[in-house]
């Protein structure tokens, strides 16, 4: 999930910068509304759905297409259209075959795929229609407009710029954590703070802990300055213990302060992309590991973030 979206982010990035320079770049999300009709490779047979009567109780239905449900559905599915994207001339790519681009002279096409969302990238409307007009003789689609939200990320268009937020994401974690109404902090952890695994009760319901910061890892996807926090956090799933809960909840004050937080990128940038990197020598009480870091730009933009213990 992290890899395709650092991918989405990328593809936002590179369309608006280098094909505004043809034309103002075009967004469009739209999603196939059956993605079960895959064809088969092999027989497969079920038994009758309920409701629906046989002359005798040991005859079973035979599939013609997959079905929702069905464990090679998925499978199949994506099959037949990668396959119909290659046909059309498109080229998948080999560091994620989510993703796919066509190019026929100064006209750029690119296509992510995420299970039955799809969104469309490019500097030609007229290339972007006839191929939904293609597609549409193969699947039932459902065209959803300008692209304003994919898979919980929410994009703002601006004369000169777009900006990537996950604010709705970010209101939800406050909301369903009871912390919708805390009073926010300007920072999100303690400077210089130690945690381990003896110190503290544990907590009597770790799975609450755990779906949060599991939500709070998504949640950097457009929040690189809560990396780190969360990375400490993650580290104590299997037995979280009551600091570091208290932690997590000064991460959420923090998040309710910033809340609307998210990625700027402008059409005036340059394409010199800078690397910024930090290590914490033997910072881990535990295990005397270090704790490594990056952040990388392409001119003014984020595009890459991380942090990691040796």
């Amino acid at each position: 999930m992290t890899l395709l979206l650092l991918l989405l982010k990328s593809l936002l990035l590179d369309v608006f910068l280098q094909l505004s320079q043809l034309d103002n770049g075009i967004f469009s999300n739209w999603m196939l509304t059956m993605p079960s009709y895959g064809n088969l490779d092999e027989e497969v047979y079920m038994s009758p759905p309920p409701g629906y009567s046989t002359p005798t109780s040991t005859q079973v239905c035979h599939l013609q297409k997959s079905i929702y449900g069905l464990k090679q559905a998925s499978r199949n599915w994506l099959f037949k259209l990668y396959s119909i994207l290659l046909v059309m001339g498109f080229i998948q790519s080999q560091a994620d075959h989510s993703f796919f681009k066509l190019s026929q002279g100064q006209s750029s096409t690119f296509i992510l795929v995420y299970v039955d969302d799809i969104l469309i990238a490019g500097n030609d409307l007229s290339a972007i229609n006839n191929f939904k007009t293609m597609l549409a003789h193969h699947f039932q689609i459902k065209d959803l407009g300008k692209l304003k939200y994919f898979l919980g990320l929410e994009v703002a268009y601006f004369p000169i710029s777009i900006f990537l937020n996950q604010s709705k994401y970010a209101l939800d974690i406050l909301a369903d954590s009871g912390h919708l109404g805390t009073r926010p902090t300007t920072f999100p952890m303690e400077q210089n703070l130690k945690l381990n695994n003896a110190d503290g009760d544990l907590l009597p319901d770790p799975s609450s802990f755990q779906r949060l910061v599991g939500r709070l890892i998504y949640l950097t996807i457009t929040h690189p300055d809560i990396v780190f926090p969360v990375n400490i956090q993650s580290q104590f799933m299997h037995q979280p213990r009551q600091p570091h809960y208290d932690v997590v909840v000064r991460l959420l004050c923090y998040i309710k302060f910033t809340p609307g937080q998210g990625l700027f990128f402008p059409t005036s940038n340059n394409l010199q992309v800078s690397a910024y990197s930090d290590s914490d020598w033997a910072s881990c009480p535990l295990t005397r590991r270090s704790t490594i870091g990056f952040f990388i730009q392409l001119g003014t933009s984020p595009i890459s973030w991380r942090t990691k213990k040796q």
